[in-house]
């Protein structure tokens, strides 16, 4: 299976993603963070600078846990923005 590259609109919603989950993680170890939730550091260093732009269900919904933010407040960082073709 092929997946299409992400649009330009896509990379920026990963980018507004990273950021509100490092503005969560604060002061907090990245290491700390990361092994908590069940990831190595490397990944929540990729998807914090948004090299990392589209991130798993899963690995969100840990991060949502470990950071104690709801994930609509998540989502609404992925969507705030313009409009975002559906991502495969």
């Amino acid at each position: 299976m092929v997946r299409n590259p992400l649009t330009p609109e896509q990379i920026e919603a990963g980018r507004r993603l990273g950021r509100m989950l490092r503005a969560a993680r604060a002061d907090r170890d990245l290491g700390d963070v990361a092994h908590t939730a069940g990831m190595s550091p490397e990944t929540l260093r990729k998807i914090e600078t948004g090299r990392l732009p589209t991130p798993g269900f899963g690995t969100i919904a840990c991060l949502s846990e470990v950071l104690g933010l709801p994930m609509q407040d998540l989502a609404a960082a992925w969507r705030n923005g313009p409009r975002l073709e559906a991502a495969s």
